[in-house]
């Protein structure tokens, strides 16, 4: 895995940190692990796949599920980086 860069300078983890262990534990199948290493994986996953449909099948109200589904995974990314900080 690469090693976070912000972490080996300022000793800090960055809102990215453990999104590589995240993918891994999501390939292998391990949905619920997954979620607990990064929670912002998920509804990333979940927008870059309506992101594809939406290119090939274009579907209706498609901008409002997009800002839904980006505001979800903004959220799930700052509330687990402010959680990891708090601790």
């Amino acid at each position: 895995m690469l090693p976070c860069f912000s972490k080996q300078v300022f000793g800090l983890d960055c809102p990215g940190c453990g999104l590589q262990r995240s993918i891994v534990l999501l390939l292998k199948g391990d949905f619920a692990d997954s979620f607990f290493m990064y929670p912002g994986l998920l509804p990333m996953v979940a927008l870059f796949g309506f992101l594809a449909l939406n290119r090939f099948i274009p579907v209706r109200k498609a901008g409002t599920i997009t800002s839904i589904l980006a505001g979800t995974t903004v959220f799930a990314i700052l509330t687990n980086f402010i959680i990891k900080i708090a601790n």
